[in-house]
């Protein structure tokens, strides 16, 4: 902790420059110097302040199979730390080269969905208009685009985890927020994410001062539901983290912290990490050999994430590796709140927008210059 304390004071400087940045480019959208373009379709960006692991992928997937039975809906990410450029849309192979580890994990969970990305989520969104009636979308979400000014979405989510939120956090590189606290009054929801599944009432009632959310704002409050182990290859594994002594939990992600404590309550865990959106070899692949052969015990696993299994996935294994699957649950006297506001907000945008084409015929997004 000290070391990160000094760290944090040597990079200060850093940050103003950082931070005076990022307030500028803030204000000349709020004056309206730099423009903001509305979608011809109706949009839910899903975002946060920070950098990473707050959950965005498993909260689109939670709105993704909300709204797919009523309304054609699409994914549109950025496509992090993929290896193809420009706009790009799964072809069924659930390439994680083509499309990034967190849109292909959502194209293999969701098939008969429409996953695109592209590093301009203006061009995205054009291209996604231009598909025939019978696949172009009504709604698309936008993974991760909270920072991304340039598109106006319809509702914005933010995101914030119960155990860092962005009311304790400061601005990068001091802190882990890629803009001032500030942001997040352009959300129309905040969903505190990762909070214990029996939550004090009096811990959320404090952490909702906290935050000095305004009156047109909705905050609620959500945690990982972890599901049945998997195989690598999808299908429900016979083991049981309750069955075994040790588990080898291998991870790729920015917090998972959340994932070793759920491991702990039933074995013994060893971690070992690799950078979030790690690109896995066979090198990795023998290092985690390595590391499952030291361990003593004979009922022992290797256990890994989602994301990380669609790279994984690729390689050759001769361990017996399993995935964690999660999905996001709201606390119970919240879902249904939550459900039905999303719902009607986005039927009613629809709605708007088949009127408004009715009258006139709305001027395409253009591609970022």
């Amino acid at each position: 902790m000290r070391l990160r304390t000094t760290i944090s004071y040597l990079l200060f400087p850093l940050t103003m420059w950082y931070a005076v940045g990022v307030a500028v480019r803030n204000i000349l959208y709020g004056l309206g110097m730099k423009k903001q373009q509305s979608a011809a379709i109706a949009t839910v960006g899903v975002g946060n302040l920070c950098v990473g692991g707050s959950g965005k992928t498993p909260h689109t997937e939670y709105m993704l199979e909300l709204l797919s039975p009523m309304v054609r809906t699409a994914v549109l990410s950025r496509g992090y730390k993929r290896q193809s450029a420009g706009y790009q849309q799964d072809d069924g192979s659930h390439d994680a080269g083509l499309l990034g580890d967190e849109a292909a994990m959502v194209a293999q969970r969701h098939p008969e969905t429409i996953v695109a990305v592209c590093k301009d989520r203006c061009e995205g969104i054009a291209r996604l208009s231009e598909l025939p009636d019978e696949e172009r979308p009504e709604v698309v979400l936008l993974d991760d685009a909270f920072q991304y000014r340039r598109l106006k979405p319809n509702i914005n989510v933010l995101l914030t985890e119960y155990r860092r939120p962005y009311s304790r956090d400061r601005i990068l590189p001091y802190g882990s927020l890629r803009e001032f606290r500030g942001g997040c009054y352009r959300a129309s929801v905040v969903v505190v994410t990762k909070s214990p599944a029996r939550l004090n009432p009096i811990e959320r009632h404090n952490l909702e001062q906290e935050l000095k959310l305004k009156n047109y704002q909705r905050v609620y409050f959500s945690y990982l539901n972890y599901l049945p182990l998997r195989t690598l290859d999808g299908q429900e594994a016979k083991a049981e983290l309750r069955g075994i002594d040790r588990a080898l939990v291998v991870t790729g992600i920015a917090h998972p912290s959340s994932l070793l404590d759920e491991v702990r309550l039933h074995c013994k865990a060893q971690h070992l990490a690799f950078p979030d959106h790690h690109d896995y070899t066979q090198h990795d692949v023998e290092r985690i050999a390595e590391a499952f052969k030291a361990m003593p015990g004979e009922r022992k696993i290797v256990l890994t994430t989602e994301k990380d299994a669609v790279k994984l996935c690729r390689l050759k294994v001769d361990f017996p590796l399993y995935v964690q699957p999660v999905k996001v649950a709201f606390h119970k006297d919240a879902e249904a709140d939550f459900d039905s506001f999303l719902v009607a907000t986005v039927k009613e945008n629809i709605s708007f927008l088949r009127k408004l084409n009715t009258w006139a015929r709305p001027k395409s997004l253009k591609p970022e210059e």
